[in-house]
């Protein structure tokens, strides 16, 4: 199966390098550290002993902080390697980290690619991020005898189905990690039903709930209050995707008629809908302004689009409400913690699966209200809007829920110190 899996990788070959191309129209990041791509990063000195953390993308960069934090703590003789897949994971790696780590893009899992990262790499300990799992890099890491943990894993039902159809195959790839550090009981369940064995998988919890904020975040949001008036209602639409925005400007302009001189803040998931999604706002006849331009955002501007990176909390922050994207179309929703430690009121839509125990928690201690479409997402707007007693209430559950549920990063680095010592052995 694995001979069959890498020939069809070869073929899709042509098709990933147009990929590359088409998405650095967008973000010229994706022209550049090809090399990368193919397994010629960066040669790190083979007398140090590396812990290799592979996190996709920004979401799971941040997640992985407070873990990667203590590993450089505990083990200061050991080089520490991060991936990322994509340039705004890079881009976060480097202003999170600095040199205090190296960093490079995984490379594409064609066995050529992984034999060379792995030799110019030499991981002495492996450490994948939630679900990213690659079989030739996994298999090929096993055959080398290079340990790997998967962490802060999550499985869906879905995505248990999709690994089902292949039995034999999955049950293989995951039972080759040293360990799985599951997000909960759930995601535990849907891997033993793939035949992983259950006394490698250990549920730690969410490593998203290790949430950290600098101290100035609340001093700087309300100084953007300030520059929008403190007496105006600001909600955010956050991580929004295709076909969403529709729909919230939809909502928008039903809370508009309601509630009087309502701001909206949307934060599109993917930078290089920026421009897309500022003519969409345009289009349906709104007063917009885009983050990045020198106007100030005065008491007339109905929208404004935030067109940086890294700032969603900021934003969190200074808004009433959160509505948190990837929710209203299928993509499986957005991470709905960092909202919920600022104690904002959330709003979601209904297509959660990637969050499911999250919010399902979060729901029940009523710091989250689910809807399904334009009308329900503008109604619950503005009763919130109108009801501070209630947004605070939501908050305060959410803040709650949040600090009852920390502890996974010291969960997790103890269970990376007790694998760790078995290789130095």
């Amino acid at each position: 199966m694995q001979r069959l899996y890498s020939f069809l990788f070869y073929l899709s070959l042509p098709l990933l390098i147009i990929r590359l191309g088409i998405r650095g129209l967008k973000n010229a990041d994706y022209w550049k550290r090809w090399p990368e791509r193919f397994g010629f990063g960066p040669t790190l000195p083979a007398r140090d002993a590396v812990i290799w953390i592979h996190a996709v993308s920004v979401g799971e960069v941040e997640a992985s902080r407070p873990l990667i934090d203590m590993l450089l703590a505990r083990y200061p003789t050991h080089h520490l390697l991060i991936t990322t897949m994509t340039p705004t994971g890079s881009d976060r790696v480097k202003k999170l980290f600095k040199k205090s780590v190296s960093h490079c893009y995984l490379p594409y899992d064609f066995p050529f690619a992984v034999k060379h990262f792995l030799h110019r790499t030499h991981p002495n300990f492996g450490i994948i991020m939630e679900t990213e799992v690659w079989p030739n890099f996994t298999l090929q890491c096993q055959k080398q005898s290079i340990p790997l943990a998967l962490v802060n894993a999550r499985l869906s039902e879905r995505s248990a189905q999709r690994y089902a159809y292949l039995p034999q195959f999955s049950k293989q790839l995951f039972n080759s990690f040293r360990f799985i550090a599951a997000q909960s009981q759930y995601d535990k369940d849907n891997l033993q039903q793939l035949g992983v064995d259950n006394t490698s998988i250990h549920v730690v919890g969410n490593l998203k709930y290790e949430l950290h904020f600098a101290a100035s975040l609340v001093e700087q949001a309300s100084a953007l209050r300030m520059m929008w008036d403190n007496n105006r209602p600001v909600w955010v639409a956050a991580s929004t995707h295709e076909g969403e925005e529709d729909i919230v400007l939809q909502a928008a302009r039903q809370v508009k008629a309601q509630c009087q001189g309502a701001l909206l803040v949307i934060v599109p998931r993917h930078p290089e809908r920026f421009d897309k999604v500022t003519a969409l706002a345009h289009k349906s006849g709104f007063k917009t302004l885009r983050r990045s331009d020198s106007s100030p955002c005065t008491a007339d501007t109905d929208i404004l689009i935030v067109d940086s990176m890294g700032e969603l909390p900021l934003f969190y922050a200074a808004s009433d409400i959160a509505f948190v994207g990837g929710s209203l179309v299928p993509q499986g929703g957005h991470n709905i913690l960092e909202p919920a430690a600022l104690g904002r009121a959330i709003i979601t839509g209904p297509h959660t699966f990637n969050f499911k125990t999250v919010t399902q928690q979060l729901t029940e201690q009523e710091a989250v209200i689910q809807i399904t479409d334009a009308a329900q997402l503008a109604q619950s707007v503005t009763d919130l809007l109108h009801n501070a007693e209630k947004r605070a209430k939501m908050g305060e559950a959410g803040k709650q829920h949040i600090a009852h549920s920390q502890g996974a990063s010291m969960r997790l680095a103890n269970l990376i110190r007790r694998h760790i010592a078995l290789y130095e052995k």
